[in-house]
């Protein structure tokens, strides 16, 4: 199992979704591998690059947080498309780059 393979995952649990429904990481996890627990860490490891990346929002109680620094239950969501520009820049609210 490849950091690339989980993201793909990760990619198309969003797109599926999108912006405006989350999905708990264990979904990619169980689609990834029967023992899918042991997973988890890297699937959480994976989120936070796609997220630093503008491509995927993490969540906890509705407030964007940091995959590896969150304790608890997480959701992921695919980022809106308002927050990324092109080329992947994250936006602003305001819209500008940040």
């Amino acid at each position: 199992m490849t950091d690339d393979e989980i993201a793909q995952t990760l990619s198309a649990l969003a797109a599926t979704r999108g912006p405006d429904r989350s999905f708990c990481p264990s979904e990619a996890a169980r689609a990834l591998a029967e023992d899918w627990r042991p997973l988890m860490p890297r699937i959480r490891a994976v989120a936070a690059t796609l997220a630093r990346g503008g491509r995927l929002r993490v969540t906890q109680s509705g407030i964007e947080v940091d995959a590896l620094a969150a304790v608890g239950p997480i959701r992921l969501a695919a980022a809106g498309a308002d927050r990324v520009a092109a080329g992947g820049a994250i936006l602003h609210p305001a819209g500008g780059p940040r």
